[in-house]
């Protein structure tokens, strides 16, 4: 497709356009896309089939690229749900009667231009664009060249469907997937109101280091699971089983298994499952005494200082021996991304002692990290999870992609 070259004034003028907008127009635009989703499927699947051609299957990355039947009529599933919300858009947040009779009402607004960069996930374009435009945004999409003729055919339906309803066009923009234009969209101050990375640490760590726009920090994922002296086998093994082999290449799948060391005898039956999706286990000195023999010795390595802090993206994970909650709360501290960390416990107290010890966005207690997502929370979809604390933290639905103002009445009040 062709980029209007004035992107940044054409993006911040239908930006403005959806001030005035009906809420129901945009409901209808929302459903009228996800049938375009489904009834445009293999057009997409044909794009994303030469997306995949050009990358290799072993790539951790292929699975998040890959789109299929199923996959798409998932997205049109969300974007239905997202439709189906109340708008996030002029909430009263606040109202306050001064003593001089003037009235102040704090009201939810949107950003205005959001600018999302992405890595290879073509379901964000359509993910992105449903939750912008149910918000009240616009915006500017920059894609990564994995993912180019993916990108480049579901936005072709999208400004179809916009076009269709009589809305601008230019309430989404695909950027080209160079380097450029993402240096670009960092610099486009007055234009662009928020960037948004979703992809690895490399990623997020280049825009937030680059960009003149306020961004949100999003996707990285390195989860832990702490299974506790306390834990129980049964919910043990399904959850650190579901966490970590679910999806692989996801930001909430599990990275590193913490136990207790009062619980060695049972990490083989917490593992078993592992071993029938082939998942490497990273093992330390007294996790590996217990594992040799008991777990495939070809999936079976000891670990090193390299072997934590990492999100694996793939089939592996490590483990770790901790003497007590305590030292599992620290060992996640120090390796964290503040994204999904979870604990198996049957303990009321060790519960509660690691739902307020631990840093990050959502602490879970005796169940998967899978579940950090927009769509599992009730949120309808999301654009990414937030690891930071300033705005918003975790799973970014509607009510992130609102800033609020003012509304400040009176009947000729003047200051004294």
């Amino acid at each position: 497709m062709e980029i209007n070259d004035n992107w940044k004034k054409a993006a911040l003028q239908a930006s403005r356009s959806l001030n005035l907008v009906d809420d129901k127009l945009i409901d209808q635009v929302l459903v009228a896309l996800a049938d375009a989703a489904e009834s445009n499927a293999s057009q997409i699947l044909a794009a994303n089939a030469k997306d995949l051609a050009a990358m290799d299957k072993a790539n951790p990355m292929y699975d998040r690229l890959l789109l299929t039947n199923e996959r798409i009529a998932g997205i049109a599933a969300d974007i239905r749900n997202v439709a189906s919300l109340p708008s996030p858009l002029g909430r009263k947040l606040m109202e306050t009667i001064r003593p001089n009779g003037m009235t102040i009402e704090k009201v939810s607004v949107p950003f205005g231009v959001v600018g999302v960069i992405y890595e290879a996930r073509p379901n964000v374009s359509f993910d992105v664009f449903s939750l912008c435009l149910k918000s009240g945004n616009a915006c500017v999409l920059k894609g990564g060249s994995d993912a180019y003729y993916s990108n480049e055919a579901i936005v072709k339906v999208i400004r179809e469907v916009l076009s269709n309803a009589g809305l601008d066009e230019n309430i989404v923009t695909l950027l080209p997937a160079g380097r450029e234009a993402a240096v670009e969209l960092m610099n486009a101050t007055g234009y662009v109101d928020v960037i948004i990375p979703r992809g690895g640490k490399s990623l997020i760590e280049s825009v937030r280091d680059n960009s003149r726009i306020p961004v949100i920090e999003t996707g990285a994922g390195i989860c832990h699971t702490y299974f506790d002296a306390s834990g129980d086998v049964n919910k043990g093994r399904d959850i650190v089983f579901n966490a970590k082999t679910r999806r692989v290449s996801v930001c909430n799948a599990l990275d590193c298994m913490v136990i207790h060391e009062n619980r060695l005898s049972d990490l083989p039956a917490l593992c078993e499952r592992l071993a029938e999706k082939g998942v490497i286990i990273y093992a330390d000195v007294k996790s590996y005494t217990f594992l040799n023999g008991k777990y495939p010795a070809h999936l079976l390595q000891k670990a090193t200082a390299e072997s934590y802090g990492i999100e694996f993206l793939g089939y592996k994970m490590s483990v770790k021996t901790v003497a007590d909650i305590q030292a599992a709360v620290q060992h996640i501290s120090e390796y964290s991304s503040k994204h999904s960390e979870c604990i198996v416990s049957e303990n009321a107290e060790a519960l509660q002692y690691f739902s307020k010890a631990v840093d990050a966005a959502c602490v879970y207690s005796n169940v998967s990290t899978a579940f950090t997502d927009g769509a599992q929370f009730g949120l309808g979809a999301e654009i990414g999870i937030s690891t930071q604390k300033l705005h918003a933290r975790g799973p970014m639905a509607l009510e992130e992609l609102c800033s609020y103002k003012w509304l400040v009445k009176g009947d000729g009040q003047v200051r004294l």
